[in-house]
């Protein structure tokens, strides 16, 4: 591998257009590919070939896989068949079958998988942990993360995949909120959850198939409680199914203070600290606001892609990595059989906390 990790970009798709425009700023990454099973979504200025091609390229050194949620497993499983590093759009993969296939595969070839998100990694997520690790709010007891919107069909074209496995408001936006909250407060080792499904169909309100219905096939209202390895409890909230509401995104709470963590879907945002000298306060100053400490500032999506080609070149590890995606999955999936099952469910994998960007 040269001086620069080389990239070959899989799948054109929305989420394509954050990741093209981060990837030209980012030091020791060069996109050399790209491709997409429809030929006429192209890449300006970037060699276009087939997903075959990408992945026995001898100019590729790893394989950034922005497809559809299906098919993510199987991408990173014919990119590391033909030696190439992989990093996955969240969630790795459909279930955590297919998980432990990518990890053992990866394994095997002595290769590296990464996988999104890496919003973590900027100064929102990393600050407040910063806090926790300097003991602001004293000893984490416990934690809140609220998601909640009417649903994706409102402005996206085709919306379907968000209501099939795979989708829903827990594996579309769970990995955001579950990567925050490992990285805040460590992995997880027992759930209880419970779900619904309000509306078994949905109507797309944007684009040129506006007032087409389609089935649902996935919960959409789901409520869980996390129990943390070091015994910090999380009340999580993930819905498509509420217009509107006054929640904070995410708020851990400690023996000497609490803290206002930003939207894990940005990389930028307010952390602001309650501490016990301003209790009794109803305004708003009883909050104080923390300046950016630690993260990578002006950080975009595609900086895990980054993280990773320094961790090659240090021989440190990644910390946007698959045992952390896999974690997550794990969490997820284990939330919505503890919701089918009425039963609280272990969590049988582990992974450390990420190491922290100062």
């Amino acid at each position: 591998m040269g001086d620069a990790l080389r990239v070959g970009l899989v799948g054109i798709g929305n989420i394509s257009g954050q990741y093209l425009a981060t990837l030209p700023g980012l030091s020791g990454v060069s996109l050399v590919a790209a491709a997409d099973l429809d030929p006429s979504r192209q890449v300006p200025d970037v060699r276009m070939m087939t997903p075959a091609a990408l992945y026995e390229a001898d100019d590729v050194d790893l394989v950034l896989n922005l497809t559809i949620p299906r098919a993510h497993a199987e991408v990173a499983l014919s990119a590391i068949a033909a030696g190439k590093h992989v990093y996955n759009e969240k969630p790795l993969a459909l279930s955590t079958v297919e998980g432990q296939e990518v990890l053992a595969a990866a394994s095997a070839a002595g290769v590296r998988v990464g996988c999104a998100p890496d919003t973590v990694l900027g100064t929102g997520t990393q600050t407040a942990r910063r806090c926790i690790d300097d003991g602001l709010i004293g000893e984490p007891v416990a934690a809140t993360a609220f998601m909640v919107t009417p649903g994706h069909e409102r402005w996206h074209p085709a919306p379907e995949f968000y209501y099939q496995p795979g989708g829903g408001p827990l594996f579309d936006m769970g990995p955001y909120y579950l990567t925050a909250l490992v990285t805040l407060l460590g992995p997880v080792r027992r759930v209880s959850g419970m779900s619904s499904t309000p509306h078994p169909e949905r109507t797309i309100g944007n684009g040129p198939r506006a007032g087409t219905t389609f089935p649902v096939a996935v919960p959409t209202h789901i409520t869980g409680t996390l129990e943390h390895a070091n015994g910090a409890l999380t009340t999580l909230l993930m819905s498509f199914d509420v217009w509107e509401a006054n929640l904070p995104r995410i708020e851990v709470y400690g023996t000497s203070g609490s803290l206002s963590v930003p939207d894990p879907n940005n990389f930028t945002g307010e952390v602001r600290v309650f501490r016990p000298e301003t209790a009794g306060r109803s305004d708003s100053a009883a909050w104080t606001t923390v300046a950016p400490s630690a993260g990578h500032r002006h950080a975009g999506r595609g900086t895990g892609v980054a993280d990773l080609a320094t961790a090659l070149a240090t021989n440190t590890d990644h910390r946007a990595n698959g045992t952390l995606a896999y974690h997550v999955l794990d969490v997820m999936e284990s939330l919505l059989r503890a919701a089918e099952t009425a039963t609280t469910q272990d969590i049988t994998s582990t992974c450390p906390r990420p190491a922290p960007v100062t």
